[in-house]
């Protein structure tokens, strides 16, 4: 598994995990229970990960889809 995006923006992590899915690229929100307890204070960001093998593909779709990403 490898971090793909890490954010405390509640719109892109769903946003990225329906693009991704829709090409076939399992995502996996690690985070999202954490986020959910403290939510009201946006601090704990929530991390999206991806296999290995599905990264540089998953990083192309991203980016082509305007979604910001942090090397």
């Amino acid at each position: 598994m490898k971090e793909l995006l890490r954010t405390t923006d509640p719109t892109i992590i769903p946003f990225a995990t329906a693009i991704l899915q829709g090409e076939g690229i399992e995502v996996f929100d690690i985070d999202v229970h954490m986020h959910t307890l403290e939510s009201t204070l946006g601090m704990m960001p929530r991390r999206l990960l991806v296999r290995r093998e599905d990264h540089f593909m998953a990083v192309s779709i991203l980016r082509d889809n305007g979604i910001p990403l942090h090397d």
